[in-house]
């Protein structure tokens, strides 16, 4: 009698320490940026210069937008792990250096705008690798899972940090928030060293060829330069199925919803004489609606046609988008931009694991790195265009056109057939 081995199911993400370990680096780290943000715009307000302030508060997003591409050829040739374990060491060392500093001397606008350009930069090598790390810790079929998880975790740390950052610049002043922040930064670094990465997979050899997903190399071939690993892995996304399509929907999307839900708001509570505690309702809507669509993934573990839903919900987002702008009332307005975030969560969620599950892990860190740039790149660039839009053509308008524009990206998705039928593991 033959007797078949069974396979011990797989322990789910929520239950799995290595898994636990990752979540736990990953929300201190979440934590420790919200109270360095929050610690940097109160140390570069009490400068006394307006301008200076805005140039501290924009420091960061240079570097970040010109580096992310090399933080994912980065963490594709390190290891995602030891480039995170890195980033998160040198941000611990910069931030309580700072703190040190400012119980020395009272900031100025040129150390302030140093340590901005310089975290930028580490962020840079971050993002990327924190990203490509959930598919090395955990089999694939608990990746949307871990995606909710993050989606919690990185709503949770908002929550907490704007507070807790709040109460230690109360307290201490902005010595005392970068501090804390530090600490949080460093708290993360034993956590990552715990984890148990899996290895890359061998790459398939066909008689003295090393074969990819779409091109061939000689086995004897000179290690690639990081340029050449940079044009490798833009040329494996174009040439994908699926993450190129998944690239284009994420750029849409970023573009059509980030002003409106950032600046815009800002503007249209002042228009509606709606104040700062209105606007602070309508963004607790979104923040617990993407919340629930986070929850909603890390139980679940998998939704059955991802692909589709994922455009889907975006298009249902995009509309919610529209409708706020014309909404009189602030609890209506934080209703409808509670579906939005649920919608778009639900959306970003889906994305993020699709990314994560089709990449091969060889080149997930630059996947991560072009994803990550639409978002942390197109911030920064379409809130002047956003505050120029209104100034001209008032609220409503720049809503619907900024819907229609998030839209685009779900409609395009729907016209690759790849996309459609895309599911996530079981």
């Amino acid at each position: 009698m033959t007797v078949t081995a069974v396979e011990a199911p797989e322990r789910p993400a929520h239950r799995d320490p290595n898994v636990l370990r990752w979540l736990g680096a990953y929300t201190a780290s979440m934590v420790g940026d919200s109270i360095y943000f929050m610690a940097l715009a109160w140390a570069a307000a009490r400068t006394g210069s307006a301008s200076g302030t805005g140039l501290v508060l924009a420091a960061g997003s240079i570097p970040r937008a010109l580096l992310m591409l090399g933080g994912g050829v980065l963490a594709d040739r390190l290891g995602p792990r030891r480039v995170v374990i890195g980033s998160d060491a040198a941000r611990a060392v910069l931030v309580l250096g700072l703190a040190a500093t400012l119980v020395l001397t009272a900031p100025t606008v040129g150390v302030l705008v140093a340590v901005a350009l310089l975290f930028g930069a580490v962020d840079a090598l971050f993002l990327p690798a924190v990203g490509a790390l959930p598919p090395r810790i955990s089999p694939p079929g608990q990746l949307a899972r871990i995606q909710g998880l993050r989606g919690l975790a990185a709503r949770g740390a908002s929550i907490v940090g704007a507070p807790l950052g709040g109460v230690a610049v109360a307290t201490g002043g902005p010595t005392l928030a970068f501090a804390t922040a530090g600490a949080l930064f460093a708290l993360s670094l034993p956590l990552l060293l715990g984890l148990r990465i899996s290895p890359l997979p061998e790459p398939v050899k066909h008689g003295g060829t090393v074969a990819g997903d779409h091109e061939e190399r000689t086995v004897t071939e000179e290690k690639p330069t990081a340029r050449q690993d940079l044009v490798d892995g833009l040329r494996y996304i174009r040439r994908h199925p699926l993450l190129g399509p998944l690239m284009i929907v994420i750029g849409l999307s970023e573009l059509g919803f980030v002003g409106p839900l950032n600046l815009g708001l800002i503007l249209l509570s002042e228009q509606r004489g709606w104040g700062a505690a209105g606007m602070g309702w309508i963004v607790a809507g979104f923040a617990s609606g993407a919340a629930g669509a986070a929850l909603l993934i890390a139980v679940r573990g998998r939704v059955p046609r991802a692909g589709l839903v994922m455009c889907l919900t975006v298009l249902v987002g995009a509309t919610g988008i529209a409708a706020v702008a014309q909404i009189p009332s602030v609890p209506l307005a934080a209703a409808t931009a509670a579906v939005v975030g649920l919608f778009i969560g639900l959306a970003g969620a889906l994305c993020g694991a699709l990314v994560q599950t089709v990449a091969d892990p060889a080149y997930l860190g630059r996947v991560t790195s072009v994803s990550t740039l639409f978002t942390y790149a197109l911030i920064p660039l379409s809130y002047p265009a956003t505050g120029a839009a209104i100034a001209l053509w008032g609220t409503g308008p720049v809503y619907a056109v900024s819907a229609a524009v998030c839209a685009a990206g779900g409609a395009v998705g729907l016209t690759f057939a790849a996309l459609r039928r895309a599911e996530l593991p079981r």
